[in-house]
């Protein structure tokens, strides 16, 4: 794993994804190296290939006096009615979170600025449950983690270094207990199992078992950069998986999917937030 620590030029920047004002990355590239991952076109950002994604991360040591520095210019009336989101192309409780701690050190910058507006937290670590403490000084928080299944097996293999999902689902219900407001992000929907209702209804089951009823679902973003690697690095599986991947670009295969999920979750009541499954084409183009 190739770290190189960097200085950035602005932390708190304009963000592409519908209903988000500002994101905060506090590393370029991303250790959990899941093979799904659209944010691999970064790579292109520090001069590596797309196929290298997950060898290196770059964290960027000096956004929390930049993050200091930004937000009174930035943000007017505290950020109020603002949404600040960690992270959109990388994980923010990685690993090398915990020598760094450029996710908590920008946290308390937004505590001690007095922060008015929302913050939400999206990642596949356990990690995140260090800061509990900071998250119960905001006013408006919300954190959430990925689920893609209920299977270690299968979380294990397409997201190769992340912690295993049942430490996410653990960590879901560490956060209720904890009266901090949480949601699931289900996505990707993997087809070669997604497609199984009994499968997806296993993890709904899992969030109501844990305390968490808000959820975002996504399709997989098959756009050509991710597909190049995806069929590259799964080659070795059965023909059928890599061809139903190919089907996640048809909007019949979609709609397919969605007529099961749409009825799982009104069976447990959970809330589908923006009231839709979420489909992005291209995310190279947004503002991250």
């Amino acid at each position: 794993m190739l770290i190189k620590e960097i200085y950035a030029k602005t932390i708190l920047n304009p963000c592409g994804i519908p209903g988000i004002d500002f994101v905060i990355n506090p590393y370029i590239g991303c250790s959990f190296a899941c093979r799904y991952c659209y944010a691999s076109f970064m790579s292109r950002m520090v001069g590596k290939k797309i196929e290298e994604w997950g060898s290196y991360v770059f964290p960027k040591i000096n956004a929390v006096l930049l993050l200091k520095k930004e937000l009174p210019k930035k943000l007017k009336d505290k950020g109020a009615g603002k949404e600040i989101f960690f992270s959109s192309v990388t994980d923010p409780y990685q690993g090398i979170e915990v020598k760094y701690k450029l996710t908590r050190g920008c946290l308390k910058a937004l505590l001690e600025f007095g922060f008015l507006g929302t913050v939400s937290i999206l990642t596949k670590s356990d990690l995140v449950l260090r800061d509990v403490d900071l998250f119960k000084k905001f006013k408006n928080i919300s954190v959430g983690l990925t689920v893609t299944s209920t299977d270690d097996n299968i979380s294990r293999y397409f997201e190769k270094y992340a912690p295993a999902v049942s430490k996410r689902f653990a960590a879901l219900k560490t956060l209720n207990q904890n009266k901090v407001s949480t949601y699931a992000f289900i996505g990707p929907l993997l087809p070669h199992f997604v497609a199984k209702k009994d499968e997806v209804e296993k993890i709904f089951e899992k969030l109501v078992e844990v305390g968490t009823k808000d959820i975002f679902i996504e399709h997989l973003n098959l756009s050509s950069y991710i597909r190049n690697r995806l069929i590259k690095e799964i080659k070795e599986v059965d023909q059928k998986i890599i061809n139903d991947f190919y089907l996640t670009s048809s909007k019949a295969y979609r709609k397919q999917v969605e007529t099961i999920i749409y009825p799982l979750i009104e069976k447990y009541k959970l809330r589908l937030l923006k009231n839709q499954v979420i489909y992005h084409q291209e995310y190279s183009n947004n503002k991250i």
